[in-house]
């Protein structure tokens, strides 16, 4: 008779860790789906991007693997020369074409981060790697897109570097993703 209780706890067991799969699972195939995307490049928004690096942030700390972010900006490129909306958003499109062909697709993350500038964080990426991406899709922009009148786009790119491993970087802010985009900025120059 206990043969039965201890088959019917077991049966039990198994369905609930069945349904909490399931239900994981379910969270994250919702989670892909209802991600809010910026209406003109169709990369993810400023909001959906830091909730992200906030993930990267704790898996890095978890594993120990560092990854990288590249900010990219066009130095206020819009107002400097006057360009009407439609000429910029032009230029926008083609820009984040330049550097969707250089992420990795299904691992690296892009971003717009403000009307002008955006950010790809690269999980597992180090600093190296991220610096030669930065610099392939600064030239890529400077070679491909182009302005109207004859401008020359002009793009700064900064790269920065978390892990776990070097928390001295960090160690001063609680707000580590700030920290970070902080210092690809620095490094972009801007």
């Amino acid at each position: 008779m206990w043969y039965f209780t201890w088959i019917l706890g077991l049966l039990l067991a198994c369905s609930l860790g069945i349904i909490n799969v399931l239900r994981l699972e379910a969270q994250e195939t919702w989670d892909k789906e209802h991600i809010f995307l910026d209406p003109l490049t169709q990369l993810m928004t400023k909001d959906t991007m830091l909730g992200r690096l906030k993930e990267k942030v704790e898996n890095s700390k978890r594993n120990g693997f560092p990854f990288s972010i590249v900010f990219i900006s066009l130095k206020n490129f819009k107002n400097k020369h006057n360009l009407p909306d439609y000429e910029m958003d032009a230029i926008l499109r083609s820009v984040v074409d330049c550097f969707k062909e250089d992420i990795r697709a299904g691992v690296d993350i892009a971003a717009r981060m403000d009307e002008q500038d955006f950010l790809i964080a690269m999980p597992g990426s180090p600093l190296k790697k991220a610096e030669a991406i930065a610099a392939q899709v600064k030239n890529e922009i400077l070679e491909r897109v182009k302005a109207p009148r004859n401008l020359v786009v002009e793009v700064s790119a900064g790269v920065a570097e978390y892990s776990s491993l070097l928390p001295e970087k960090f160690a001063a802010t609680e707000h580590e993703v700030d920290e970070l985009i902080r210092v690809a900025t620095a490094k972009s120059g801007l």
